[in-house]
């Protein structure tokens, strides 16, 4: 069994800055890519960030040079350092991780944390 479990979510207002982590625990071998998602009610789940295992990364266009994915290999961790937050950047944020265990290689997701950018 694996959990992701993300934290750092919150209200900012325009301009600020927010920092998700996303701690993946349990019978895991060696995690693959792991990446950030988000999504708005009534609209589809998008990803924003993604970083391999050899932390080459990718970023969807509307926040590349704003945010900032990152991971710790060591602990498992993956990172998403926002800075100057938009209202439009408003949605909650899931984590995402190609993990393998015993089981082989799979898909796992956090179960998400609300970021609010609102003045």
């Amino acid at each position: 069994q694996v959990q992701l479990v993300e934290s750092g979510g919150g209200l900012v207002q325009p301009g600020g800055s927010l920092r998700l982590s996303c701690a993946a625990s349990g019978s895991i071998l060696n995690t693959n890519t792991m990446a950030w998602h988000r999504q708005v009610p009534g609209e589809q789940r998008e990803l924003v960030a993604q970083i391999t295992s050899s932390l080459s990364t990718d970023y969807t266009d509307s926040v590349k040079g704003r945010f900032t994915i990152s991971r710790d290999n060591a602990k498992n961790t993956v990172y998403l350092q926002m800075n100057s937050l938009k209202p439009e950047d408003t949605a909650v944020y899931y984590c995402y991780g190609k993990i393998y265990t015993w089981r082989g290689l799979r898909d796992y997701w956090g179960q998400g944390t609300q970021v609010t950018v609102s003045s």
